[in-house]
């Protein structure tokens, strides 16, 4: 059995769902860049201290108006 972690990066690329619960659990679920189903579970509170929704905003309004 192997004592290492395994990294793995992939992409959602269509979120079919969201959900937060009251264990302070965050979910998005959808599928994969090859159309497998996919689902992460964040730590809620962790989630939101990490992210920088200023930024996302702020990211997301470039990308938009490069369009």
């Amino acid at each position: 059995m192997k004592n290492e972690l395994e990294y793995q990066q992939k992409r959602l690329n269509n979120i079919e769902m969201f959900m937060a619960t009251e264990d302070n659990e965050t979910i998005l679920s959808g599928t994969d860049e090859y159309g497998k189903d996919f689902c992460i579970t964040f730590n809620t509170i962790e989630l939101l201290d990490w992210i920088d929704i200023d930024h996302m905003k702020k990211q997301s309004k470039t990308y938009i108006n490069k369009l």
